[in-house]
């Protein structure tokens, strides 16, 4: 299959915000009720997208302070962001603008969308649609809600970020968009990750 339909996808975001949780569900179709902290796992799957096969690569970061040195890795690596956040935590929503500060100074014009998930516990939120939404207009960014839970905007989100990719590459957008030494090769993310069926 063409590199034009391979995505690359990056999970950024605070440690608990529900990362692997999306990832999972979007993936295997269940939800994971107990938390173990991330350090880095790779995921790879065969999705169709508007009738487009496509093989998505999933890589689901650490969340944790302690990794904060690993994200730059991470930005040179991916084709396209997804920044997630809780909508129960609202430092979790200040630490996602941190990041894509950092993002713009590795990248050009990267590929991002913003994720608020946990939209199921009403209960608990700490930000409103509305707020979310002026942060995700502010950095020009499409904006979900999402439950890792429920599945509620899940398939949604990472659809849209594989064919926002999709139109980058076909724009010849990628090879511009990195701010890399020459010669460097990110077009291997192999090693590591494992393969869902």
């Amino acid at each position: 299959m063409s590199t034009q339909n391979k995505s690359v996808v990056v999970l950024m975001g605070d440690g608990s915000v529900g990362k692997s949780c999306l990832t999972i569900q979007y993936i295997q179709n269940r939800f994971i009720n107990e938390y173990d902290p991330t350090v880095a796992e790779c995921y790879n799957k065969m999705v169709i997208v508007d009738n487009i096969p496509s093989t998505l690569q999933i890589m689901d970061t650490a969340g944790q302070r302690e990794y904060h040195y690993m994200e730059d890795d991470y930005f040179t690596k991916g084709e396209g962001f997804m920044f997630v956040f809780s909508l129960t935590s609202s430092s979790s929503l200040k630490r996602i603008k941190d990041m894509h500060t950092r993002l713009l100074q590795v990248r050009s014009a990267p590929v991002c969308v913003l994720v608020g998930n946990k939209s199921d516990l009403n209960s608990e939120r700490q930000i409103s649609r509305k707020e979310a939404e002026a942060v995700a207009k502010k950095i020009k960014l499409p904006y979900f809600e999402t439950s890792a839970n429920t599945r509620e905007g899940v398939t949604r989100s990472f659809e849209t970020i594989i064919r926002l990719i999709r139109n980058f590459k076909k724009k010849g957008g990628l090879k511009k968009d990195l701010k890399t030494k020459k010669g460097d090769d990110l077009t291997d993310h192999k090693s590591g990750c494992c393969t869902i069926i």
